[in-house]
């Protein structure tokens, strides 16, 4: 049996042997931190790494992902499916070891971390699906969901502003089986955080008091380097079951090197040959690069242990299943992230009875009365709004807020944390069992951007609500007026961004949502009220492809367009608009109809799914023949150049607005029917 210094040594061999083949990467972190992950790992995380999706597996993230030689060297010690080759193509195309961790790309990597801050808020969401699932059900004497989550973390995320975010939220919903383990090693990038001698300081935190304040337990002063007070902060933070424990681990940065450690050198840059040499001699680690012996992998090995853990509890879910076989094949089907069976049956008959009540309101309230139909239907909906549920319109009458001493709900008060709420959504996700969404004002989407990106990246489930979508804001004013946010929205890749025109389309838009399971949708609704659009079975039916034609000329017994029918001759001009302006669009038709004009109004909610689309379908509904063509929508025009060509125009916003009643300010930018008149009549 290894002693545990020649274990963790394991690791920084691995991690400054490949940081140095790759000529690129972070060697400093992985080495600081292995004495705390080799007692993490060896004595305390349960896992399997033969099923590493078992439901009840304790979670790890490496929010300094920088460190990503750290995870990929735990994860093939213990036993995952990562072979030494995998490690040998540190950073390299196509590995399975990029350099940062990335979620789907290698066994075991729970969430994609990089992006400082975001791999403990992740790790927040986590913790709050353990305690709501445990609250939905555990059993006194079953207890099926039981798991911790630990987290790794250093002074880049405690910088971070969105670590303030997520870690006053967890302090808040007592969150006790969340371990986080601070790597105070006082360097990144630039130097010494806090200064040495003449160098400045840029942070000087007390951190433990910080914490402290938050409502966490707080372990300070714990040697990094010293495996049993390690092993003591480990059991003091699982004996606190009702705060979130933060272990604060003094560590040395590149930890054995005789010339770099303790230093930036060793933070982001290989070591160097000679240093690894001397690192070698050091540490007492005589064997040859990327050569790990035998007795080292057999005591690193988790496979056994974790299977026996996994079948423990196999025989636990299955005791729960003869008890209560309902709730055990719903837990099950929401782990797995199925849907109810009668979903589809189900969402089709509430969107044909929004279209036939025909109703004239905001798209926010017809988001509410969506909820209402569709929460009944989805146990796994998690709900939650950053501080503006009445605004947003996001809690129906089947919620139930959580809160520290009851997490048996469905809707999370996430208070003014819009970039907190939406990484810890993507943490939910990535946990299982949910469907999270959340919201918050259009504008406010710019807090919250990079979480966006990463749901995007690793084409999780998270649903992002957004209203108040543009100067239909009104007297809020600029500030509050988004002009740019839903055509930067459609650019993420992976991103389905709606913008519907009614009741119905919202019905339509939520249920793409809730559809999609390989990437992040943004429901986009508005403040004002939007007319109800009558529509037929087939009309009703291409709205979820994301671009369909509502008014055609020949509908109503004018000179066939050529576009839905088949005739010879085209539409004289086309428009499309998406949203509020849809009945600016509609409205512009008939009078241009009126004039003797060929026209086709195209409502187009979701550019992303119509893009997707196949080439006939998107001939059909924008023929090439017909090149006069407006887009008509509230804000700024890049987006639409494809669609309009260049012999098209674009009504948009290239300008920010200004403070004023709505309806004052669409005359004032020229959002009225007679404008649309005029514009497509100068095509």
């Amino acid at each position: 049996m290894s002693n545990r210094r020649e274990l963790a040594n394991a690791i920084r061999a691995l991690s400054m042997d490949a940081v140095q083949q790759a000529n690129s990467g972070h060697p400093g972190a992985p080495m600081g931190m292995a004495d705390i992950a080799e007692v993490l790992w060896n004595d305390y995380l349960k896992h399997n790494p033969s099923n590493p999706k078992w439901a009840d597996r304790d979670r790890f993230v490496l929010s300094n992902g920088h460190g990503s030689m750290l995870i990929y060297s735990l994860l093939h010690l213990s036993g995952y499916n990562l072979p030494i080759e995998e490690l040998k193509k540190f950073r390299q195309l196509h590995s399975k070891t990029p350099g940062h961790p990335e979620y789907g790309y290698t066994e075991g990597v729970e969430t994609t971390t990089g992006p400082l801050g975001q791999g403990i808020t992740n790790a927040v969401g986590m913790a709050i699906a353990e305690k709501i699932l445990a609250a939905h059900f555990n059993d006194p004497e079953l207890d099926i969901v039981n798991h911790y989550t630990y987290v790794f973390l250093g002074d880049g995320c405690l910088m971070e502003g969105i670590s303030h975010e997520a870690c006053s939220l967890a302090g808040t919903l007592g969150l006790g089986k969340l371990i986080c383990f601070y790597d105070d090693n006082n360097i990144s990038i630039d130097g010494e955080v806090r200064g040495h001698g003449n160098t400045p300081a840029w942070f000087t935190d007390n951190t433990p008091q910080r914490f402290e304040a938050y409502g966490w337990h707080v372990v300070p002063k714990v040697d990094g380097h010293n495996a049993e007070q390690i092993k003591a902060a480990i059991e003091e933070a699982r004996a606190v079951s009702d705060k979130p424990s933060l272990i604060c681990c003094q560590t040395i940065i590149g930890f054995g090197s005789p010339n770099k450690q303790g230093k930036e050198d060793c933070h982001g840059a290989p070591l160097g040959a000679d240093e690894i040499a001397k690192t070698r001699e050091a540490l007492g680690w005589t064997h040859g690069a990327f050569e790990i012996p035998q007795e080292i992998y057999s005591a690193w090995s988790a496979k056994e242990k974790g299977a026996t853990a996994e079948q423990k509890w196999e025989e636990k879910f299955a005791a729960y299943r003869a008890a209560f076989p309902n709730c055990a094949a719903e837990f099950e089907r929401r782990m797995k992230g199925d849907l109810p069976i009668d979903w589809n049956e189900k969402a089709n008959e509430f969107i044909a009875s929004v279209n036939e009540k025909a109703e004239t309101i905001a798209t926010r309230k017809a988001s509410q009365n969506t909820l209402n139909g569709f929460g009944p239907l989805l146990p796994e909906l998690l709900g939650g709004s950053a501080d503006l549920a009445g605004s947003n319109l996001t809690i129906w009458k089947g919620c139930k807020g959580v809160s520290k001493n009851d997490g048996a709900g469905n809707y999370m008060y996430y208070g003014v944390r819009e970039f907190g709420m939406s990484a810890i959504m993507n943490g939910i996700t990535l946990h299982g069992g949910f469907v999270p969404y959340g919201a918050t004002f259009l504008m406010f989407s710019e807090y919250a951007r990079n979480a966006l990106r990463m749901a995007a990246l690793m084409k999780v489930q998270s649903i992002f609500v957004y209203t108040h979508d543009s100067i239909g804001l009104g007297e809020d004013g600029p500030t509050h007026q988004p002009v740019e946010q839903t055509a930067t929205l459609r650019l993420i890749p992976n991103m389905s961004v709606w913008r519907p025109c009614d009741a119905v389309e919202s019905a339509v838009a939520w249920k793409a949502a809730v559809d999609k399971k390989t990437g992040p949708s943004s429901l986009i609704f508005s403040r004002q009220n939007l007319n109800h659009q009558t529509r037929s079975a087939e009309q009703l039916a291409n709205i979820s492809k994301g671009g369909y034609v509502l008014f055609d000329c020949c509908e109503t017994g004018s000179n066939c367009c050529g576009g839905c029918c088949g005739g010879e001759e085209s539409s004289d001009i086309l428009l499309i608009a998406t949203g509020s302006e849809v009945a600016l669009a509609m409205d512009a038709a008939k009078i241009l109809q009126g004039k003797g004009k060929n026209v086709r109004v195209v409502s187009m909610p979701s550019t992303n799914e119509f893009d997707a689309q196949d080439a006939d379908y998107k001939e059909s509904v924008l023929p090439s023949k017909t090149t006069k063509r407006l887009a008509i929508e509230a804000g700024v025009t890049d987006g639409w150049y494809k669609y309009v060509g260049t012999n098209g125009k674009i009504l948009g916003l290239n300008r920010f607005g200004e403070s004023a009643p709505a309806g004052t300010l669409f005359k004032e930018f020229g959002f009225t029917v007679e404008n649309v008149v005029a514009l497509a009549e100068s095509l």
